[in-house]
C-alpha cells in the first residue's frame, strides 16, 4: 500500500490549520481510510506524551485522536519548547536534545530535515494518507533557507499544499495573494489551492473575495470555511488560544504565566457548566472571590516565579489562602507551592537557589534528567482513578510529600498542606478522570455533569461534519499525491 499526502498550510499563525487537520482526519477516517498527522516542525509547551514515553505537539496527539490512532514521535519529530525569548529546548524524535538559542538554532539545523524524512517515511507505512501540518508561514521568506516545516517539507517530499487564509483578523484576500507574491516557482508549484478559514455571518457575502482571490493567483478555492464554535471544547495547544470559558459560580482562577505549559489541565475545568475558568493576564489582580486558584505548570519554573512575584500575584495568592481559599499547583505550579527551589547546575538558567511561596513543605531540585511518562493512579482519598502524564525536571521531598494525595502503584505522588486546602502534584491530566474530576469539584462544594472524554469525541465529528459541509473532501482527497519512496 503506498500513502498519499497532502499539506495544509497557513498564511500566518494560529489560522486553524492544527483544527482543520484534526476536522480532516476524522471525516476521512470515517470514509474508511487510515489517515495520520505529520508535523515535521513544531513549537510548543504544551506537549503531549507518547506511549513509548517521548514529546510531541498537543496537537499532533489531538489529530492522532481524531484518526483514532495512539499518538507517536514520527508525527512530530522535531519539537521546540521555548524556555526564554531567545532559546528553546529543542526535542527530536520524542528525546531532548539539548537548549539552543534562536540564533543558534537557525544556523545549525544539523540532522533535523533528515530526522523529520525518517519519521515520515515510517509513519506513512500502512497507511492511506498522510495530512501534513505547516507551521507559521511560508511567507516568511527571511526563513526559507533550511526551512523543515513549510516549503522546505514539502519540496522534500513533492507534497501538494493548500494554502488557508484567516478571515476574522482581516484582509484575508491579502494574505493569500501576498504569499503568492513573495513565494518562488519551486514553491508556487506545489501550491494546489486555498481555504478561508473562520468566517462569520452569511458564507455568500464572500463570495467575490472568494472569486477575486481565484482571478488573481489563479488557485481553486477549495471551500470558505465558517467559524466552527464548538472548538473551545477541543484541547488547545497554543497560549494564544487558551481563553477564560464563563460557566457557574464554580470560579477557577488561573494566573497567565509567562511560560505556562501543558495547560490541558484547564479545558476538563471549562467544559464544566457550574464552573467558571478565568485566566487572568499580567497587569491584573488574581480576583478575591476564587473557589480555586490553579497554579498551572511552567516552562520555566523560577523565571515564572519571578514573573509571577512581579505581578503581585503571590500577595493574592496568599491573601486567598488566609481567607479559606483552595490552592492547587500542577508540575511547575507544584515546584513554586514548596519552601525552595534550587537549580545547582543551571537547568533553567542561571545556577541559584530561591523560594516558593512557601504553602506546602516540600523543597524542590532541579536536575538534568527529565521524566516523560504515562501514568495512571488512584486518588488515596476514595481510590478513584486517573490517567494522565508527567513531563518535568526536578525532584520535590519533603513533609509535605507524607500528604501526597495519589497513588502510582506502591509510589505516594504530590503533596499537601495539613488541613488539605493546599495541594501540589506533578500528574497533568488529572481532570480529565470524570469521577476525580466530580470529587474534586464536590469538595469545592459543586457538582459535576460532564462526560469529558465522549464530549472530546463528540466535538472533533461535529468539526468532521462541518468540514463535510464547507468544504469538497472529494477534490481534497483527489489532490493528495503518492509519497514518494524514501
Amino acid at each position: 500500500m503506498t500513502a498519499r499526502a497532502l499539506m495544509i498550510q497557513g498564511t500566518g499563525s494560529n489560522v486553524g490549520k492544527s483544527l482543520l487537520v484534526a476536522g480532516l482526519a476524522r471525516a476521512f477516517v470515517r470514509r474508511g481510510l487510515k489517515v495520520a498527522p505529520f508535523k515535521s516542525q513544531n513549537m510548543s509547551n504544551n506537549a503531549a506524551v507518547t506511549p513509548e514515553g517521548g514529546e510531541i505537539g498537543r496537537a499532533q496527539a489531538l489529530q492522532a485522536r481524531a484518526a483514532g490512532l495512539a499518538p507517536h514521535v514520527d508525527m512530530n519529530p522535531v519539537l521546540l519548547k521555548p524556555e526564554t525569548d531567545t532559546g528553546a529546548q529543542v526535542i527530536v524524535q520524542g528525546k531532548r536534545r539539548g537548549t539552543q538559542a534562536a540564533g543558534s538554532f537557525m544556523r545549525d539545523k544539523t540532522g533535523l530535515m533528515e530526522a523529520a524524512l525518517d519519521s515520515y517515511h515510517r509513519l506513512a507505512q500502512g497507511m492511506d494518507l498522510i495530512l501534513i501540518e505547516g507551521a507559521g508561514s511560508p511567507a516568511e521568506t527571511n526563513l526559507r533557507k533550511g526551512d523543515i516545516a513549510n516549503m522546505g517539507f514539502a519540496c522534500a517530499v513533492q507534497a501538494p499544499v493548500v494554502l488557508v487564509g484567516d478571515i476574522h483578523r482581516g484582509g484575508v484576500i491579502a494574505q493569500l495573494v501576498g504569499t503568492q507574491a513573495v513565494l518562488d516557482s519551486q514553491d508556487l508549484e506545489r501550491i494546489v489551492g486555498f481555504a478561508v478559514n473562520r468566517f462569520r455571518g452569511d458564507v455568500s457575502l464572500f463570495d467575490a473575495g472568494r472569486d477575486d482571490i481565484a482571478r488573481r493567483t489563479g488557485w481553486p478555492s477549495l471551500g470558505v470555511i465558517p467559524w466552527f464554535w464548538e472548538a473551545w471544547k477541543l484541547p488547545a495547544e497554543d497560549m494564544m488560544d487558551i481563553a477564560s470559558r464563563r460557566g457557574g459560580a464554580c470560579k477557577v482562577v488561573v494566573p497567565q504565566l509567562e511560560r505556562m505549559a501543558n495547560f490541558d489541565d484547564l479545558d476538563p475545568l471549562a467544559a464544566e457548566p457550574e464552573v467558571t475558568v478565568e485566566i487572568v493576564p499580567p497587569g491584573r489582580a488574581l480576583p478575591g472571590d476564587a473557589d480555586l486558584i490553579l497554579i498551572p505548570g511552567s516552562k520555566s519554573t523560577i523565571g515564572d516565579l519571578a514573573y509571577l512575584r512581579a505581578q503581585g500575584w503571590d500577595i493574592d495568592i496568599l491573601a486567598h489562602h488566609r481567607r479559606g481559599g483552595h490552592v492547587l499547583g500542577l508540575c511547575g505550579g507544584y515546584q513554586m507551592l514548596g519552601k525552595t527551589i534550587d537549580d545547582p547546575l543551571g537547568v533553567e538558567g542561571a545556577a541559584g537557589k530561591v523560594p516558593g511561596l512557601g504553602l506546602l513543605d516540600v523543597d524542590t531540585v532541579m536536575s538534568q534528567d527529565k521524566r516523560v511518562t504515562l501514568t495512571e493512579a488512584t486518588s488515596i482519598e476514595g481510590g478513584l482513578p486517573v490517567r494522565g502524564y508527567e513531563i518535568h525536571m526536578g525532584r520535590t521531598t519533603g513533609p509535605g510529600c507524607k500528604h501526597g494525595w495519589l497513588k502510582i502503584g506502591d509510589r505516594v505522588e504530590g503533596a499537601a498542606s495539613p488541613n488539605g486546602r493546599v495541594l501540589g502534584s506533578y500528574l497533568h491530566g488529572l481532570f480529565t478522570a470524570d469521577g476525580f474530576r466530580a470529587a474534586y469539584l464536590a469538595r469545592l462544594g459543586y457538582d459535576s455533569s460532564t462526560e469529558y472524554e465522549e464530549s472530546v469525541d463528540d466535538t472533533l465529528d461535529a468539526l468532521a461534519d462541518h468540514l463535510e459541509q464547507h468544504m469538497d473532501l472529494d477534490h481534497l482527497l483527489s489532490l493528495a499525491t503518492q509519497v514518494p519512496s524514501p
